[in-house]
């Protein structure tokens, strides 16, 4: 089993026992400041209601991006960060 499978493994745990879903939740990315990279992500958590947030570092070539969404459980929490690594080259999940 490789690393990302424990992490999402431990990371539903976590979210099992710390809150009641449906909830908010907030995903942090960050990538290379390209426009395309952020319009991937804005996509995958289209249409969920979703705010989105970005800023760019201090030196312009990377961009975090927060997304504040309702989640209806750990799973699809999961699912999406599997989304966003699987679509999205250089992606960093925080």
């Amino acid at each position: 089993m490789d690393n990302s499978e424990d992490f999402y493994k431990k990371l539903k745990t976590q979210l099992e026992e710390t809150t009641s879903w449906p909830s908010p939740y907030l995903y942090k990315f960050i990538v290379p400041s390209d426009k395309t990279k952020i319009e991937q992500i804005e996509g995958i958590f289209d249409n969920l209601g979703a705010v989105i947030n970005t800023k760019q570092s201090r030196n312009g070539k990377y961009t975090s991006i927060s997304i504040n969404v309702r989640m209806d459980h750990p799973d699809a929490v999961i699912e999406k960060y599997k989304e966003v690594g699987d679509k999205v080259d250089g992606v960093i999940s925080l």
